[in-house]
């Protein structure tokens, strides 16, 4: 591909990105969404963040690794622990992170 077709795909993609982002925000209020599809859109984030955290709990070296080796599994069930007692997000990744450098670094 040369330069200028290069340029034209990042154009055009950002052009498409930007319709469908603001095309919620132009014509939103026009739409009504059923109750239960609303109610459905409340577990979105919820779904989402998971989806992005546990495969990468769960990976240690390329591999899924379920076993006491692997820090990132046991910081995250460690902040988990921690959120259920606290209730404070904030200090439940100060408290993950802090967990997860003092496995990893072995001290």
């Amino acid at each position: 591909m040369s330069d200028a077709e290069i340029w034209l795909v990042i154009v055009l993609l950002a052009v498409a990105t930007f319709i469908a982002r603001s095309s919620f925000w132009l014509v939103g209020h026009h739409i009504n969404l059923p109750k239960r599809v609303q109610e459905a859109l409340r577990y979105a984030p919820a779904c989402a963040l998971a989806a992005i955290i546990v495969p990468d709990l769960l990976m240690n070296n390329g591999h899924i690794a379920f076993s006491i080796e692997n820090p990132k599994l046991l910081a995250g069930l460690a902040a988990t622990a921690f959120f259920l007692v606290k209730r404070n997000m904030l200090l439940t990744i100060f408290f993950g992170m802090a967990v997860y450098t003092y496995i990893r670094l072995g001290l």
